[in-house]
């Protein structure tokens, strides 16, 4: 059996320069020839996972099916490859001692002194190795090449086990198994606009320092690379001419790939790690339905968001990445305007007049209202606010987990007449819990207790709008991420007022999808889901949730239901179709 290829992802210079997606475009590459491909993302900081980490620190945490809380990059590599990766996939520091430790406390190590070598960074091979004969693409078998991204810049301390760890990796595995894509900045400096090479050579002068030798620099940069410049780095950094991407801003993310293609990244890398089927690779399919349809999209569909951590767009960077999926499938153009949740309560009035009111004119000039997850009381009123204002006006209205939260409090509250209703999260004793903390989860301890991954969700009824956009008649599954859950008790008056809960887990007890009364009759759409459907979006293959609030948004949903052939049975239910072809202006 051919022995497992792996390409190393490594950055320089500054964070943020998207390694993630060089290393997810590296995987549509090897994968579109042939290959399949796995990934592991490594996160140098001692938490054990992304879960206790602030939106604000370092993004979403991306959830997997396992129950996994991981760094967002693994959401790219998902989207990307289209792979269903493990909590595994993401290693970090504190995973790596905490082992360590657990095997030191054991007696495993025979009496010996513990030491980052080897004992620190045998443990990170052994990890690595182990990962990446995992499957990760429903097939049986070893991956052909695992892609290895190493988060941070290199030279930093807190990585510096990691880059040791590797470097020993590379004679574990041997020269022609594994080669190096560092990700550098070629910026430019000053009026002359200069592009200049100095940074990048420094990094590459600390990365070889280190004992690892690039194969391919990847040089992030606004324009293309002057070819003088290019002949300069490889000069300088020891790599044929050839073997100096440009990385330049284009118009979306999905040119990425075509444009490491252009500029035979694939043939390079190929050739490297000795795999024979570089001239296979056919990314005409991507091209057409990802990079060039969304350029191509000129037909508006506003929507806004209702956020906590709208300073940091990838706090919500999958909940975007879902609505662009609805909105390639819709042919929409997407405009997103954010709207900070605290901003349309009744204290920003007073103390922000003008940003209180254009927040709300932001909503009334919405074709359709998202209010995501969160955690913490902070703006919680004003979406609720949010969702009052789309129930009462029919504006097209998804709320993802907290967003479904809120909506059960204010129809009972508004509707119920239980002015007190509330989530215990905020208001611990009030008298009317419309939101309660789940019985099984800890109190003490924050990280990993809550309701994680993917778990099933039973279709109360075939006539509802979320089977028909599943085309399900039995259950969906989708991952989780929540300490909280919609009141039991109050669920029989919520729906005898026409707040309907068509979608429960397996006991029956466990609120999991809502939607008012004749959807889309008496309102075009106003659903809400307990899980997070934008974990599992894809594209070309969007969220079911997402795409009918889309559609709705754009007044297309009544067009498109009438298109789809229901119910179909959960073991023969083919991916959402595609909408080529479709008449979707009949609303």
């Amino acid at each position: 059996m051919q022995a497992t290829k792996y390409v190393l992802v490594t950055g320089g210079v500054v964070s943020g320069l998207g390694k993630g997606v060089t290393a997810s475009s590296i995987g549509v590459l090897l994968k579109n020839c042939g290959y399949r491909v796995t990934s592991i993302k490594i996160d140098p900081y001692l938490n054990v996972d992304a879960g206790t980490m602030s939106p604000f620190e370092h993004g979403e945490v991306f959830v997997l099916d396992d129950g996994g809380e991981a760094d967002l990059d693994l959401g790219n590599y998902e989207r990307f490859m289209d792979i269903t990766l493990t909590r595994d996939s993401n290693i970090t520091t504190g995973k790596i001692y905490q082992a360590v430790i657990e095997r030191e406390r054991r007696g495993d190590y025979l009496g010996k002194t513990v030491q980052v070598v080897p004992h620190i960074t045998d443990a990170i091979q052994d990890w690595i190795q182990r990962v990446a004969a995992q499957p990760v693409d429903g097939k049986a078998g070893v991956p052909h090449v695992c892609v290895i991204e190493l988060g941070g810049t290199v030279g930093d301390i807190e990585s510096a086990p990691f880059v040791e760890a590797l470097r020993q990796f590379c004679i574990r595995v041997g020269d022609g198994n594994i080669c190096n894509v560092h990700v550098s900045l070629v910026p430019v400096i000053g009026v002359v606009g200069e592009q200049k090479t100095k940074p990048t050579q420094h990094s590459v002068q600390v990365l070889r320092s280190l004992g690892i030798t690039p194969t391919l620099l990847a040089c992030r940069s606004q324009h293309p690379l002057e070819e003088s410049v290019r002949s300069k780095l490889a000069l300088f950094c020891n790599v044929p001419t050839a073997n100096v991407l440009s990385l330049h801003d284009v118009s979306n993310i999905w040119r990425v790939p075509l444009l490491m293609q252009e500029q035979g990244a694939h043939q390079i890398l190929c050739s490297k790690l000795g795999l024979s089927n570089a001239d296979k690779l056919d990314l005409t399919s991507w091209k057409f339905n990802l990079a060039d349809r969304w350029d191509s999209l000129t037909e508006p569909v506003k929507i806004t968001l209702i956020g906590k951590y709208t300073n940091l767009s990838d706090a919500y960077l999958s909940v975007i990445k879902s609505l662009q999926h609805a909105c390639m499938e819709a042919r929409v153009k997407l405009e997103l305007e954010w709207v900070e949740a605290a901003s349309l309560e009744l204290e920003s009035k007073e103390a922000d007049r003008e940003l209180y009111e254009s927040s709300w004119r932001k909503l009334a000039e919405a074709d359709g209202i998202l209010v995501p997850g969160g955690f913490g009381s902070r703006g919680v009123e004003g979406k609720i606010l949010a969702a009052n204002y789309a129930r009462l006006n029919k504006k097209p209205y998804l709320g993802i987990c907290l967003g479904m939260q809120i909506a059960v409090i204010e129809f009972a509250r508004n509707v119920l007449g239980l002015k007190e209703a509330n989530s215990t999260e905020f208001a611990p004793a009030t008298p009317t819990p419309a939101v309660v903390f789940m019985p099984e989860i800890s109190t003490t301890h924050k990280g990993g207790t809550m309701r994680l991954g993917a778990r099933r969700t039973v279709l109360q009824t075939m006539s509802c709008l979320s089977a028909k956009l599943y085309q399900r008649e039995q259950y969906i599954d989708e991952r989780h991420r929540h300490r909280y859950e919609v009141n039991p008790e109050l669920v029989p008056k919520l729906e005898e007022a026409g707040l309907h809960f068509v979608g429960r887990d397996e006991t029956g007890e466990r609120m999991e999808i809502l939607e008012l009364a004749d959807q889309p009759q008496d309102h075009p759409y106003y659903v809400a889901a307990q899980f997070h459907p934008e974990f599992k979006s894809r594209p070309g293959r969007p969220s079911p949730l997402f795409l009918g609030f889309i559609l709705a948004s754009a007044k297309r949903l009544d067009s498109y239901l009438r298109s789809r052939d229901f119910p179909r049975s959960p073991a023969k239910t083919p991916p959402v179709a595609s909408m080529d072809g479709l008449n979707l202006h009949d609303s």
